[in-house]
């Protein structure tokens, strides 16, 4: 089992994971949450230094939103496509708040992270902030789905037909 970083305090938090929360913080100020009011930016750092923000944007047909994980993930696949990335941070407020509130990815993102972790065979570090308000550094993104559906499973799945 691989050992996740917890921190208490933000400045606890190594000098890179501090610069990719605040810019994910930065980026939560962009989001289109006018139903949830629950605010979310996120930072991918690539390996060359480049950041690439993405936000939580809301429909009023619920589904058709998209989480800024996924925001920021799929923005790296179409400007950048091969770059690796090394570290993605999750950062929340609340509509017109100035704090930080407690925030991981959900599932679908956490599935989606693992996928371009797979894809580039390199793991991707995620810090966010958990439900006890102390900051989590994970090692992996597969760290986080632990028993996860992935392209082996497909093909272990077609090999038994």
């Amino acid at each position: 089992m691989e050992k996740f970083t917890i921190v208490d305090h933000l400045e606890d938090l190594d000098l890179e994971s501090k610069y990719l929360t605040h810019k994910a913080k930065d980026a939560t100020s962009h989001a289109y949450a006018p139903y949830s009011k629950f605010h979310v930016g996120a930072a991918v750092l690539l390996e060359d230094g480049t950041i690439v923000v993405g936000t939580n944007q809301e429909n009023a047909a619920y589904p058709a939103g998209m989480c800024a994980e996924r925001v920021a993930l799929y923005s790296v696949s179409a400007q950048f496509p091969d770059k690796v990335i090394t570290k993605i941070a999750v950062v929340a407020k609340r509509k017109g708040g100035k704090e930080v509130v407690p925030a991981t990815s959900c599932g679908q993102c956490r599935q989606v992270m693992l996928e371009y972790e797979q894809r580039q065979e390199k793991p991707i570090q995620v810090v966010m902030q958990s439900q006890d308000h102390r900051w989590v550094l994970a090692p992996s993104c597969e760290s986080l789905l632990p028993f996860s559906f992935t392209k082996a499973s497909l093909e272990h799945h077609e090999k038994k037909e």
